[in-house]
């Protein structure tokens, strides 16, 4: 977008943010206390940033006529927990290496280990989004292919997304709401479209996402958290669910749901956790389209998961851990 137009919009955000961070708490995020207002002034553009936006987009393939192409966008929002990160990496691999959509996936990270010069991606921001998808729309043909946006962070319980750009406190923050995301896609023209989004209270995006074109899946109900975060394991409930087991046994998205809300119940159960409830909502016209989509598709088994599980702090007899410990919603 122009840089104009762009400024405008992050004065207008910060000032939004101020007013609804004194009475929004990010209730999944464990710092959802200690946010303060940031709208000052607008944020300046990083040119580290943008290089690497530039060649993300850059590297994308036009859409092949006559083949139903799958473009991928991942998107991990919080910089302070690799969960999203091992996820949204892991997605890349997944989907290049399966699901036939290596050249038209992007992904978008906010982790401390990508900042800066040392940075591999583009941050995981609403700008970043919108470009991306307005590339996407571009390049894809709007009635033969489709998006799939797989975005995972906090949530909270006002149905918005939370998006951190640093790992500590002081840190940049924003949030996207339902209405926004509805807003990027229907602007870049994506008409076909399976969202996927991992947060907390995540139903709450479906009523504003739902169209005749559209696949979604969340991780929980609007009303419900959903588990996993921290940096106690190497993906959330959902994450290890769906993308990493469901999506190793099909290339259905239905019946991914279908594996992953077994295995994130029966789980949910083993620990004691309240039912996160994961919701699906299948579009009149979309299931044809990924039927198409899925017989193209050649035989090729997933990618192993890379990133172990964190080890185990060493138990103290002043600080026994619970079973409890270390257990977070998103």
């Amino acid at each position: 977008m122009p840089s104009f137009l762009r400024s405008l919009r992050v004065q207008h955000r910060h000032l939004a943010l101020a007013l609804l961070l004194s009475l929004l708490l990010p209730a999944c995020h464990p710092d959802a206390g200690a946010a303060q207002a940031q709208a000052d002034a607008a944020a300046p553009v990083d040119p580290i940033d943008q290089a690497q936006l530039r060649k993300a987009l850059d590297a994308l393939q036009p859409q092949r006529p006559g083949t139903t192409d799958l473009y991928v966008v991942g998107f991990a929002g919080d910089a302070s927990e690799d969960v999203f990160r091992n996820e949204t990496q892991y997605l890349r691999q997944l989907f290049a290496q399966r699901f036939d959509a290596a050249g038209r996936i992007v992904t978008l990270i906010n982790h401390a280990d990508n900042l800066g010069a040392q940075a591999y991606a583009p941050q995981a921001s609403y700008d970043n989004l919108a470009d991306t998808l307005q590339r996407i729309g571009k390049l894809m043909d709007k009635r033969e292919d489709a998006l799939l946006l797989f975005l995972t962070s906090h949530g909270t319980e006002q149905h918005e997304l939370y998006v951190q750009f640093g790992p500590g406190e002081d840190a940049d923050y924003d949030t996207i709401t339902p209405k926004e995301l509805r807003g990027l896609l229907d602007d870049a023209g994506i008409r076909n479209r399976v969202i996927v989004l991992s947060a907390c209270y995540s139903g709450g995006f479906v009523p504003a996402l739902k169209s005749p074109d559209t696949l979604i899946i969340t991780a929980a109900r609007r009303d419900r958290p959903s588990f996993g975060c921290g940096n106690t394991a190497s993906a959330t409930y959902f994450g290890r669910a769906w993308l990493i087991d469901a999506l190793a046994r099909t290339t259905d998205f239905v019946e991914s749901y279908r594996l992953a809300t077994a295995e994130i119940t029966a789980r949910e159960q083993a620990e004691g956790e309240a039912p996160s409830y994961p919701q699906l909502y299948v579009g009149a016209r979309i299931a044809p389209l990924l039927q198409r989509w899925r017989a193209q598709l050649r035989p090729v088994a997933a990618p192993a998961y890379p990133y172990p599980e964190p080890e185990a702090e060493t138990e103290t007899a002043t600080a026994p851990e619970t079973a409890a410990d270390g257990k977070a919603g998103q």
